[in-house]
């Protein structure tokens, strides 16, 4: 029951847990570019998705269930149900090993579980709250934001055991990634500021001011541009990695959740808890090009970069909706 008060808490200050959504089945936008092409059912209040692309295998982390999901990219149906009991929120993947990580407020601990076979391998406790996790598929290392503790954990692949905690900003809530530069960035809701850690000696090398809350953070390692989801102002800040500076701010529509980046077309997917849609940025110009309505309360987003789906989780619809871009 804690652990279900902390995720709803969570939800607040990024808006969407105070709004009252009615689910809906449209499924185009106005242009045509972004379009929900299936909506698959899942368990109670998924929390979080993410996409290996090497199998096609999409992984949703159902918070009130306390399973996750394993849906087939290709048929958009569930192939397994893995059970591993609490209250679920992020949940990251390592294609390269097939990997899944998933957060457990409840007890807090990060589930690992063998991809290949659907079930729990391992379980590491780490810091209190823990909600964000994201994994660097070239060194193994996969980052935990401890919300209630004000660090990041950091889990060795291959010993699954936590080789160190790193102090950030205030309420970390999300944390992304850049393998090519091993720099990770921690989105802290708290006081409106993004860590940037070096992977290598896990020490906080800047800290970006971007104010307000901020539940979302994603990385393009092609450019280097970090994007911030800021449900204060309604707002995608995007960093550049190189300098750590705010390069611009780009509008967006009411409460905006997580954050997702298609490396291959530099497309910037965020959701909206107001008005229950996912909104599609162009990387080049900044600006939102195509929105498309989904289920009720989406916060969760993951992209294929292979094929370029979008995947989004539902929490109020218990669903994730598979759109496509054309």
């Amino acid at each position: 029951m804690i652990a279900l008060i902390s995720r709803m808490t969570a939800l607040a200050f990024a808006g969407l847990a105070v709004v009252a959504i009615s689910p809906t089945t449209s499924f185009a936008d106005e242009d045509g570019a972004l379009k929900v092409t299936a909506t698959v059912p899942v368990g109670k209040f998924p929390a979080g998705v993410a996409v290996n692309p090497r199998s096609g295998n999409v992984y949703v982390a159902n918070g009130m269930s306390g399973t996750v999901s394993v849906i087939n990219g290709r048929t958009n149906t569930v192939t397994a149900t893995v059970t591993v009991g609490g209250a679920l929120g992020g949940i990251a993947v390592n294609p390269e090993t097939d990997t899944v990580y998933v957060t457990n407020e409840t007890s807090n601990t990060v589930a690992v579980i063998d991809g290949r076979t659907n079930t729990v391998e391992a379980t590491v406790p780490v810091g209190l709250g823990p909600f964000g996790v994201a994994v660097n598929p070239r060194t193994g290392n996969a980052y935990v934001s401890d919300s209630g503790a004000g660090a990041v954990s950091v889990i060795n692949e291959w010993t699954n055991t936590v080789t160190a905690t790193v102090t950030v900003g205030a309420r970390p809530f999300d944390v992304a990634v850049n393998p090519r530069t091993g720099s990770v960035y921690v989105a802290n809701s708290g006081n409106g500021t993004v860590s940037v850690i070096d992977g290598q000696t896990n020490t906080v090398t800047a800290t970006v001011t971007v104010g307000g809350l901020l539940p979302g953070v994603a990385v393009n390692p092609e450019t280097c541009r970090v994007y911030v989801t800021n449900g204060t102002s309604n707002t995608v800040a995007v960093i550049d990695g190189r300098t750590n500076t705010v390069e611009t701010t780009v509008s967006v529509a009411g409460f905006p959740g997580l954050v997702a980046v298609n490396p291959r077309t530099g497309t910037i997917y965020v959701t909206s808890g107001a008005n229950s849609s996912v909104e599609a940025i162009d990387g080049r110009t900044n600006t939102v090009e195509s929105t498309a309505t989904v289920g009720a309360a989406p916060f969760a987003v993951a992209v294929d970069p292979r094929g370029g789906k979008v995947y989004v989780a539902n929490e109020r619809s218990g669903t994730v909706s598979v759109l496509t871009t054309h």
